[in-house]
């Protein structure tokens, strides 16, 4: 008997669709990579808005093909809640992971 290694999460997104979310392969957590990458702190709000939407649907290809299709319905069915979760769950990256805020904040200061 095979044992998996990871875990799936059901969500229900914000129209009511439900998916299921795993950890992406290789081959997508590098296309899923080049989407965090963007994230220098360089964006505006929105612009860091979207790239989030990018990563997110990455994640989403394969339990909602039809939905990641149409980015407006994409769009109205996503909170940032639930693009955290996507991002966790399907890219490893804990957006929400308190030390992970505070090295970001110190790697932004200058030493003298």
């Amino acid at each position: 008997m095979a044992t998996t290694v990871y875990e799936t999460y059901e969500i229900e997104l914000q129209d009511g669709t439900k998916v299921t979310l795993k950890p992406l392969s290789i081959k997508k957590l590098r296309e899923f990579m080049t989407h965090i990458a963007k994230l220098d702190g360089s964006l505006s709000e929105d612009q860091a808005v979207d790239v989030l939407i990018d990563a997110a649907t990455v994640g989403l290809k394969a339990s909602a093909p039809d939905l990641v299709q149409d980015r407006d319905k994409l769009e109205d069915a996503l909170d940032m809640p639930t693009i955290t979760k996507i991002i966790e769950v399907c890219g490893g990256i804990k957006l929400d992971d308190p030390n992970l805020l505070t090295a970001a904040l110190l790697a932004g200061q200058t030493s003298i």
